[in-house]
Order: structure tokens, then sequence, then C-alpha cells
């Protein structure tokens, strides 16, 4: 038997553990958190899940080492509180019958304490301790550790990491990235001491390798031990990545592992977590620069999930292990698919950050490709129905896809039918923007697996009221998606004018001044993408803002984009004509302003089709209606509708 990946799934050895592939399942908060702080069922279900798809190592995030100083509503570990130590072993437990080794990561915030708190305010209550004395960005104080908490909270890591062990843990990752506390004492932005433990880089990686030998003295020879790092800040006054190699020199004889991530949550979010805006394997090159200078086995992290560029990653020998973080969240069978020559069956993770989102706002998890992510314990296995029952889905977006991809699974009889020439709905438009491909990919992917799973698909078919009934369904579940919106602007229909949904079809047509009107998500994308191309840019918005709607981790990235491309923003303006030499509009104060440009991007956002529901809603019994033609929504919205319109069948 020949792998198609032989690098990515080679077995690996590290301490006295071995691990099944090169594919390691990189922390993640969990679902829920007990007013404890012990981890609840759905968490245990969520890191399961990871460790049934393949993954070769599993990590827990974040155990806070030391909750006195900390604050954070984070996972804490010790003998007096009920149920901490049971939770974890349950979890433990559960990654490993699966086959894959169980970790936790250790965590202390730092001058960052409160920030997984959902009530913000709170943390304006809570202590906030550093190296160094300081102000917060937002203004709060931050008080320097004395040497005496310092030693308190290195006994604390031990301490931890040994009930981690007896609870059933094979190897531990202490966090030392990102910009917590072990980050903060090894960077000059942060430590301003003039101790033992500041100054000279000696002095600052002391505080790192003291919690590494109280970890250490605490698990035992052999025991893995996982160091995360940032190879680099990133940002000015931080350390960079010549200093980066000379503190994983000074750490790795007391780790088994080195984890080069990148930059710190708190100045680099997108970096740190490479957002679509950046190619994928931004970060690698901190870890392949790290690796030529240490012996300990290296690995790489940051928006990695194609199988094809991490075996390369492992075959040139950049990194010996690729960890995952989002990927196995969009499939959490991503390894088992590599394992089994099945890559082209991998739901690819669109750096949406939906997940993220939702774990800000809500402290739940939520995934815009996989309805089961947050849900695992709601009943979500896909079993076989007690009937089977022949099944007319309307409409291949991603509604419509999943929703037929669910039903056939259940063993229904399912023809999906779309009046477009291919799947994917307006997934299909994306392909125009590169950084949106995956989005494309996404529809290419669940056509490729609604038909593997018996689904009939037909293409340029319009489903009238008497075509349903010839089919005689026992189901129809209606996804038809929505339409363009074209406003009533005098000029909209000229030979100037594209709408964003038909960009694929007319890209040779934009010229080098664009005026993009709407200020939307799709409008700002399709906005930042013209830019990228070097393009004269204007983005045209009626309301007081842009983008209003998207998540609130998204967002920020988005106007950044939109900022450092120079692209030109005109919010609170009305469009009322469209001219040969731009885009007229109303400001403000009621006076024409003339946006120049000779290509115009219609993006004033979608409405519901719901002439298609209402023609369709009695062509059989058992009707459901999913997505956009309910209202104008996301493709997380979709999904997540299709999939359980299926389910209740």
């Amino acid at each position: 038997m020949i792998r198609k990946y032989p690098n990515l799934c080679k077995p690996i050895q590290i301490g006295n553990v071995h691990f099944r592939n090169r594919m390691f399942g990189a922390p993640m908060g969990g679902t829920d958190i007990t007013a404890d702080c012990t981890i609840g069922r759905a968490s245990t279900a969520f890191y399961e899940l990871r460790a049934k798809g393949g993954a070769a190592s599993v990590t827990v995030s974040e155990l806070v080492v030391h909750p006195e100083t900390e604050g954070s509503h984070m996972y804490h570990l010790d003998l007096q509180t009920v149920g901490a130590l049971s939770s974890f072993t349950y979890t433990a437990d559960a990654i490993r019958r699966h086959g894959a080794i169980a970790s936790v990561e250790l965590s202390h915030s730092g001058q960052y304490a409160g920030t997984y708190l959902t009530d913000k305010d709170k943390k304006k209550g809570l202590n906030q301790w550093g190296p160094s004395e300081g102000v917060r960005p937002d203004g709060l104080e931050v008080q320097a550790l004395t040497e005496a908490m310092i030693a308190e909270i290195v006994e604390a890591y031990g301490t931890s990491a040994a009930l981690a062990k007896r609870a059933g843990f094979e190897m531990v990752m202490v966090h030392g990235g990102h910009g917590w506390l072990i980050n903060q004492f090894l960077s000059p932005y942060f430590n301003k001491r003039t101790d033992h433990y500041g100054g000279s880089l000696e002095n600052r990686v002391r505080f790192a390798q003291e919690v590494l030998d109280s970890v250490r003295k605490a698990v035992g020879p052999g025991f893995p031990i996982e160091f995360r790092m940032s190879g680099s800040e990133l940002f000015d006054g931080g350390y960079d990545l010549s200093e980066g190699v000379e503190i994983a020199k000074l750490l790795e004889s007391r780790i088994d592992l080195l984890h080069v991530s990148a930059g710190t949550y708190q100045r680099g979010f997108g970096v740190t977590h490479p957002s679509m805006f950046l190619p994928h394997g931004s970060n690698v090159y901190l870890a392949a620069e790290i690796k030529k200078h240490v012996s300990v086995p290296v690995a790489t992290i940051g928006g990695l999930n194609d199988p094809e560029m991490m075996e390369e990653i492992v075959a040139s020998g950049k990194a010996d292990i690729v960890e995952m973080a989002r990927a196995l969240l969009a499939d959490p069978e991503l390894p088992k698919k590599v394992m089994t020559n099945r890559d082209d069956h991998i739901i690819h993770c669109l750096r949406c950050f939906t997940c993220m989102a939702e774990r800000a706002m809500t402290a739940t998890r939520r995934c815009t490709v996989n309805p089961l992510i947050g849900r695992e314990l709601d009943g979500m296995e896909i079993l076989p129905a007690a009937k089977s029952k022949k099944v007319l889905v309307v409409g291949a977006g991603p509604g419509g896809l999943q929703a037929a991809l669910t039903a056939a699974r259940r063993g229904h009889k399912v023809v999906l039918c779309d009046k477009g020439d291919e799947v994917g709905g307006n997934l299909v438009g994306e392909q125009a923007i590169p950084f949106k491909h995956e989005m494309y990919k996404l529809g290419v992917t669940l056509g490729k697996l609604a038909e593997e799973a018996g689904v009939e698909i037909r293409l340029n078919t319009v489903v009238t009221k008497a075509y349903a009934d010839l089919e005689n369904a026992d189901a129809i579940l209606l996804a038809p998606g929505s339409a363009p919106i074209l406003p009533p602007i005098p000029g909209l229909n000229g030979d100037s004018v594209i709408v964003v949904n038909d960009l694929h079809h007319r890209r040779d047509e934009v010229s080098d001044q664009v005026v993009v009107l709407g200020g939307g998500l799709a409008g700002c994308e399709a906005a930042i993408h013209f830019a990228r191309e070097g393009k004269q840019v204007h983005l045209v918005e009626m309301r007081a803002e842009l983008a209003p709607d998207a998540n609130i981790r998204h967002r920020p990235l988005l106007l950044g984009e939109i900022e450092a491309r120079g692209i030109k923003v005109l919010t609170g303006h009305k469009a009322v004509r469209v001219q040969s030499e731009g885009l007229a509009c109303l400001d403000l104060e009621g006076r024409e302003v003339l946006v120049p440009g000779t290509t115009i991007i219609c993006a004033a956002g979608q409405r519901p089709r719901r002439d298609v529901v209402n023609a369709l809603w009695d062509s059989a019994l058992e009707v459901a209606q999913i997505g956009d033609c309910v209202k104008a929504s996301t493709i997380t919205t979709a999904i997540y509708q299709g999939h359980h319109a299926a389910m209740d069948l």
C-alpha cells in the first residue's frame, strides 16, 4: 500500500511516547466550562471528536496554573474542587481510547488576566500581574510580580503538570507564546525588570527555564514536554526571529518538542491566527529557521489545512510536525482522510473566524462548515432513518448541499436540483477572489460528497410546481437561496456595472478604476481584492459604518486591510445615478458627489427567493426551508439549517 502523503503519515517518538502521525491537534478552548472551572461533558466530547478523526495528539486548552494571579475563567485543576480531577481524567480517557495522545496546555496570561471572561467589564476589577509595572493599552494598570510570587507560580506549573499526568494525560504543553506570561518575561517590550529576571536575554529566559524545570521535576524523565513559543513577536519593541532562535537554544535541553507559533494575541491576532488575507503557511518560515539551530523536534502551526503543503513542510525538513486547530474544527477527520488517501474529501477551514468570534461573544463554539462543533452531545450522530423516503432538495447552495448530503447518509433517496450549471449557489462566485477560494471549494467538495453518498444531482433544472408534483417526493427541502439586490438607480443596468455575484464570469471586464457600491462583507472583500490587484478603488456605503454584520474577529482585520490597501471609503453616501465617469452620490448634507470610476461593482446585498418557496410550499407533506430563502444570512446558518432539516426527516 502506498500512502499519498508518506511523511505526514509517518509515526514519531517524542520522549517515551509514540505518536501515530505528524498531524497534531493544537489547543483550542472547550465548549463548556463549569462554574468551578472544570471540563464539562460537552467539552470532553468536543476534544474526543478530534481524536476520533485521526489526530496524533489532542491538546486541551487552557489549564490556568495559578488562578490567584490569573483571573481568567478557563480550566483549573486541583484536588480541592469536586469534579476537577475526574473531569480531566474522563477527558484524557476520551482522547486516548481513539489512539490519540492526550495533552493539556499549561498557561498563565499574566497581565492579560480576564481575557476569556465573557463579562469583559469584570476584568476591570481584577489585579493584572506581569513582569513589570505599567499600563495596558486599554488603561488597566499592571503590577509587577514579586520574586516570591514568581516562585509560587513556578511551583504551580509543576503541581498542575503532576495532576495532569495523574489524570492520564501523556504530554503537557507549556504555553510560552502569544503574549501570555512566559512570553511577557521573554519580551523586551513587556519585561523592564532590573533583577535577574530582566535585562539580558539570559535573564529574560530564566522564568521559562524555571517553569520547565518545575514541570520536568513533576512529570519525570521521558514524559513529553512541549513548549509553545512565538518565533518572533512581529511588532516593534518585541523580540525578532534572531532572538527567537537564541531563546529556543536556551530552552531546548529542557523540552522534548518545540512548538513555534508567531506574534502576540493582543498585537497581531490575524498573524498569530492567520486570516484569509494571508497566504497559507505564512508562519512556517519561523519554525524552519529555528529548526536549523536546535536538535529537538519542531512543530509549526498557523492556518494550515492543505495536505500537499503540510507534506512538503515535513518532507523538506522545515518542521517535524504540523499542528492544526481551526482546520480540525472544519473537518475533524482531516488526519484520517490524509492517512487513507482521501484528501479530496476534506472540508477545508475557511479562516472566517466564526469559531473564535462565537467563543468571544457567547463562550461557545460554532464552525461555519461543520454543524457538529460545540453540539457533539446534541444527538448529532447521523444514524439511518427508520424509513427511507424520497427527498427533493431545491437549490444546490451550501444549505441545500448539506441537506442533501445528510439526508443521503441517513438512507433517504435524494434528488438535488439547481437552476445553475454547477453546484455551490452563491459560493460559485467566490472563485473570483483568491483569498476566498476555500468558499468556492466548499461547494465543490460538498457536491462531490453528496454525489458519492448517492444523491442524484440535476443541474440546469428549474423546479416548478408541476415538476415537483411529478417527482412526488415524500419531503421537499427548499434552499433556493437569495438573489442580489439591484436598487432602482438609473444606469445600474449599464455595461459598466457588474453584480458581485457575477464577478467570476466578468472579471476580465474590470477596469483599473473601480467603484464598489455596498460596504457590507461582500463589497468590502471585493474592494480589497481589486486593491490588491493594483486598481484604484472607491468603496461607497449608505450606512455610517462598513460591514457591521461581520463577526468581531474578522471585522477588525477586514477594516485594517481596507485602510492598508489605500481604499477610499465614503460612508453616509447614497448612490443616485451611474454615469460614464463614475457613480453620482448624495452625501449626508444632500450634496451631489461624483465618485470616479469606469467599473461599478454592485454589492448592495441579497434578498430571499421567497417566490420559489411560496410556489413549492405544498409540493410535499413534509416541507422545510433552509438558509437565505428564509433570511439572507451566512454560510454558517445555511449549513446548520440544512443539516438539521435532513436530520428531522
